[in-house]
């Protein structure tokens, strides 16, 4: 500022002083012709009216001498004035230059334009520019929790939950609803419920934003508190595991985006578009960890390669990790095996237990095509999985293969404003680990080749942000497996899945129920948000066979309240 004003003297002292001259330069040429012209009419008077006098000589050289002297004297001034003139010109070019860089290239207003995606607003025509350069920084100054390294922006986020879980019955599977297995009226836990308070769905995270060379690049870690738990976790300091949820790197150029890593399955359904990142993906709203039944979901590793082909239309490909999967997790029942196969076949399978040792040769192949219209009022979805088993059976050194899949179709509307419809549907052969594990793949007949089971699910509901600050929804989930029954040739007893006399969590159909509304008491990006939720679902399942004396369906009543603040910090907006 005082430099500015510095510069404003120097410029009002230079033009006076121009003007000045410009004055003096005119009075002199105008006195100077006209002292000529007298000399010259004194010189001729004095020739007419005077004698000559030797003395006259020497006061005409002594005039003549003078007016030479002046003349010097104003080219000298006319010199000097040019000289300022020039000095005028440089000054003032000097100023505009730095007048521009003080406005349009300051450090921190271009870092904050890049967070913000915002151009620098040009400066008012009677604003001091250093003022205008403040006025952006301070408009474009990230969150509290957002920082830039170079030329990346990391932020940091999550949230920190208490939530309460109340079922009617207990199921013993903590915040996650184990859905297969709930337990009937009959059986001690059938008689019980449960009453538990945790933390663990807490989550912490972190993303990096980056722009290298005209490739955008995202980077994103995600965990929780739901990893392995050991025996006494609930004893005395409930020290729950964290766990890896989500980790992927994102490189897209213009229209192709290439992912790597663990994330949301592509066969996931989408909110809009294709994109990983979780506020895009549709996994419900509710508080249970296993979220809906019925959802077709996994977070895996995988390779994606997604093409934008215009502001509606985007398709991808992903190769994700694959299983072979005979039940025996989430509830579902284990398949019963043929006699002679069991020591030989469980290791190729995957029974809940097996960890990383079941050999799967092949890799699942996911291939999907997402519409969505202008305004993002419909989002459209069709999804393909293709699957393929192998196996050996050593007692007769057959290999055996088979091809199975799916396919889903999703999508979700808003009918009138801030109201949402939403349907997700999904039928396979082949599929049933994508029904979070609900059901088996497939069974194995007496001679040791593979026959898949055929598996169905749906997720339908609707979401309604009532109010700025509560949001209220409702989903119905369902999942549906159909028998498979072979003959094991060394008894000729019935094997498979859902024969006659299978365990009761051999599934036929598994049904659920939610409501639940959220209401957000603040939020504010320096200072984070915090939320009440509640959710109700009502679980009820139908095994395929039913022992005599048996209830013929086991169901469930559940209740999560849940207490949220939510950290502060949000990262730049993503290119759609």
């Amino acid at each position: 500022m005082k430099q500015a004003h510095s510069n404003k003297h120097c410029l009002l002292l230079l033009v006076a002083g121009l003007l000045l001259s410009a004055t003096t330069s005119a009075l002199a040429q105008t006195v100077v012709p006209e002292r000529q012209a007298a000399a010259e009419n004194g010189d001729q008077a004095i020739k007419a009216d005077r004698p000559a006098d030797p003395r006259a000589g020497n006061e005409i050289d002594l005039l003549k001498a003078q007016l030479t002297s002046q003349q010097e004297e104003l080219n000298a001034l006319r010199k000097a004035v040019e000289e300022q003139g020039k000095l005028l010109a440089l000054v003032l070019k000097t100023n505009n230059n730095s007048n521009t860089v003080a406005v349009n290239s300051p450090p921190a207003a271009s870092e904050a334009n890049q967070l913000t995606g915002r151009a620098t607003p040009p400066p008012e025509a009677n604003a001091e520019p250093l003022l205008s350069t403040q006025a952006i920084r301070e408009e474009d100054k990230p969150s509290p929790l957002s920082f830039r390294i170079g030329t990346a922006h990391f932020t940091p986020f999550g949230f920190i939950d208490l939530t309460a879980v109340i079922r009617d019955k207990n199921l013993g599977s903590g915040i996650g609803t184990n859905f297969g297995a709930a337990p009937f009226s009959n059986t001690v836990n059938g008689n019980l419920r449960e009453f538990r308070l945790s933390s663990q769905s807490s989550r912490l995270g972190l993303r990096v934003d980056a722009k290298v060379r005209g490739v955008d690049l995202l980077g994103y870690l995600e965990t929780d508190f739901l990893g392995f738990a050991p025996g006494n976790v609930a004893v005395n300091t409930n020290s729950d595991t964290q766990r890896l949820r989500l980790v992927w790197v994102k490189v897209r150029r213009k229209k192709l985006e290439v992912l790597a890593g663990q994330s949301w399955s592509l066969l996931t359904p989408n909110r809009t578009g294709l994109s990983p990142l979780p506020g895009d993906v549709f996994f419900g709203q509710g508080l249970d960890t296993n979220y809906v039944l019925g959802l077709t979901w996994s977070r895996d590793p995988q390779f994606r390669l997604v093409y934008h082909a215009n502001d509606r239309i985007t398709l991808g490909w992903s190769i994700e990790a694959s299983e072979q999967y005979g039940g025996g997790a989430n509830g579902s029942g284990v398949i019963t095996l043929p006699a002679n196969l069991v020591s030989a076949y469980e290791p190729q399978l995957n029974t809940g237990s097996s960890t990383f040792a079941v050999p799967n040769p092949h890799q699942d192949q996911i291939g999907k095509i997402a519409f969505d219209s202008k305004g993002r009022r419909v989002h459209l979805e069709v999804a393909g999985l293709l699957r393929r088993f192998a196996f050996f059976n050593p007692l007769t050194n057959q290999h055996f293969n088979a091809t199975g899949g799916g396919v889903s179709v999703n999508g979700n509307f808003e009918l009138v404003k801030n109201f949402r419809l939403i349907a997700n549907t999904f039928y396979s052969e082949g599929g049933g680990r994508w029904i979070f594990g609900q059901g088996p793949d497939l069974i194995i007949r007496g001679d040791g080749s593979p026959s898949l089971v055929q598996s169905a699910s749906t997720v339908d509901g609707f979401e309604y942000q009532a109010t700025p600050k509560t949001l209220v929804y409702g989903y119905y989930g369902g999942a549906y497996f159909k028998r498979n029954v072979a003959i094991d040739p060394a008894n000729g007893q019935q094997v498979g899945f859902g024969y006659t006399g299978s365990p009761g969590n051999h599934n036929r159909a598994i049904q659920e129920g939610t409501l639940g509304f959220t209401h957000t008491f603040w939020r504010d990006p320096n200072y984070g948000a915090l939320q009440f939720m509640v959710q109700y679902s009502y679980l009820v399942r139908h095994p395929w066979y039913v022992a005599p004396g048996q209830p013929g369906s086991a169901n469930l009543n559940m209740l999560f309240l849940n207490l949220r603040y939510t950290l502060p910090g949000a990262p730049p907006a993503e290119k759609k």
